[in-house]
């Protein structure tokens, strides 16, 4: 079965967050399982300068003048095998900046036409007009970026071919003026709230999820909490008129992020080398971010974006009390400008206990998830999460949000849940910072507990997070839509 994989993100390539972790591991484990996957990206600066050899498929200019030149060339990630299809037009994607913003941290102006792009080529692939060998059994379509491919295909001519389409975070919907709806070769037919229209507006999103075949969330709980009024984002109506066709398939995480042969860690440690793995890697972590070298006090992790949605303030309205305790605090991320700067003014209150690194280090993140005790993830709400995950993978119970998938992975400490071994982390259920700071309080009288605190990590660490049993499901819709399109229609 061909399954065309059609993303704005991909790692090691270009990330702003989990969708490009998901968009390498999941199409691997695809393959792995027997499919025949091609990813398609835009062609960033990144992208095409760590693509390596790559050869022109065909050239693009035949979808519309505007976007000339442009051409379609394939190569494949790293030595993984994995072919890589890359939209290269640099008039729309050889920029500074981010995938989305500029330098300055700004939106560009032109981003429905730059992802409208990659929705065409996405759906001109699946078109018979299409000069290739190759052609899709099915499309998946990640987030905003990839959710006009569904309503283009509707609107071709012939059978569509079947598609799906993943919110990985209904917040991120992909709103614009309505003029686009034209621009970008849509009849204006389709704008109504049957449609493409969303308030008053052009909304990527919503097309993907009146459109494709079937619609998925990256986790049980979100799929359920995305149907709310409270967590809806003003989709929800419509995402229980599609409940029947909406599914919620856990993430799994890569099999790179692994204790026993992370190239990130100054020392090598799986559950039976556990005590001695994590006491180097925490004491290194101590000496090289600056802090006291003390292996006993217990060292809190946090690795995020610094916004709201983490509950990043919900840290910062209880580090005065929790900093009365001994203990440490290590942050990576970088985010709002208020929340940068409050963070800036901890680090300088607490010289020696407090380390903050306001930027984006991927070899970092994986040595403060090794070494530290806790990994706090106060999310007010997480489609998934991958962190927390990462987390007890590496033996550093986490404290979270009972929201989304964070309440799917994470099996708060309890007496009941560790007398049945299953305790993993630690749980609160109200995003509030006197919530958020009972359940670290918790943690850390937990901590004092070795043999408990021990079983703990354990148990976190023999968790199955692999990608084998989400690529199963997502196999068995594919196979689902591919023999429907295939049956004839009475």
């Amino acid at each position: 079965m061909k399954i065309l994989f059609v993303t704005s993100e991909i790692h090691p390539l270009v990330k702003t967050g989990g969708l490009a972790d998901v968009s390498h591991a999941l199409p691997l484990a695809l393959r792995q399982a027997g499919l025949d996957v091609r990813v398609l990206v835009p062609g960033y600066p990144g992208v095409l300068s760590r693509l390596g050899k790559a050869s022109t498929v065909c050239t693009l200019e035949a979808l519309a003048p505007i976007w000339s030149p442009a051409r379609l060339l394939e190569g494949q990630l790293g030595d993984t095998g994995l072919p890589l299809w890359v939209v290269d037009c640099p008039s729309l994607y050889d920029r500074p900046g981010g995938p989305y913003q500029g330098p300055d941290g700004r939106d560009w102006d032109d981003n429905p036409l730059r992802f409208g792009f990659l929705c065409h080529v996405g759906a001109w692939l699946c078109s018979a007009p299409a000069p290739l060998p190759w052609s899709p059994d099915v499309v998946h379509c990640n987030d905003w970026q990839a959710g006009l491919i569904p309503a283009l295909l509707r609107h071709h001519q012939g059978p569509p071919v079947p598609s799906v389409m993943t919110i990985h975070n209904l917040a991120f919907q992909g709103n614009f003026d309505p003029l686009w709806v034209t621009r970008l070769g849509l009849p204006m037919e389709s704008f109504h709230m049957h449609g493409l229209e969303f308030h008053g507006r052009l909304s990527f999103l919503k097309a993907g999820i009146n459109y494709a075949d079937r619609i998925t969330t990256v986790s049980p709980r979100y799929a359920e909490e995305i149907q709310t009024p409270e967590m809806g984002c003003g989709l929800d109506g419509l995402l229980r008129h599609r409940q029947a066709e909406l599914a919620g398939i856990l993430n799994g995480i890569d099999e790179s992020w692994n204790p026993a042969c992370d190239p990130a860690l100054p020392a090598a440690f799986d559950a039976q080398r556990l005590a001695a793995g994590k006491r180097r890697n925490k004491t290194t972590l101590q000496q090289d971010c600056g802090l006291a070298k003390d292996p006993d006090v217990p060292l809190l992790g946090l690795v995020s974006r610094l916004t709201y949605q983490k509950g990043i303030d919900l840290l910062l309205d209880t580090l005065p009390a929790l900093m009365e305790h001994p203990l440490q605090l290590i942050v990576l991320g970088s985010g709002e400008a208020d929340m940068e700067s409050r963070l800036r003014e901890v680090a300088d209150t607490y010289p020696g206990r407090v380390s903050v690194t306001l930027a984006f280090d991927e070899p970092l993140s994986h040595r403060i998830i090794a070494g530290s005790d806790l990994f706090l993830m106060p999310s007010r709400f997480e489609p998934c999460g991958l962190a927390q995950m990462y987390a007890m993978r590496y033996g550093t119970p986490p404290v979270v949000c009972e929201t989304g998938g964070l309440a799917d992975t994470v099996v708060d400490c309890t007496e009941g849940t560790l007398g049945e071994r299953r305790a993993t982390g630690f749980t609160f259920r109200n995003a509030t910072p006197e919530a958020f700071k009972a359940a670290v309080q918790r943690a850390l009288s937990t901590y004092e507990m070795r043999t408990i605190w021990r079983q703990l990590q354990k148990t976190g660490m023999r968790r199955d997070f692999s990608w084998k049993q989400p690529a199963a499901d997502y196999a068995g819709i594919y196979h689902t839509l591919s023999t429907r399109a295939q049956t004839p229609q009475s």
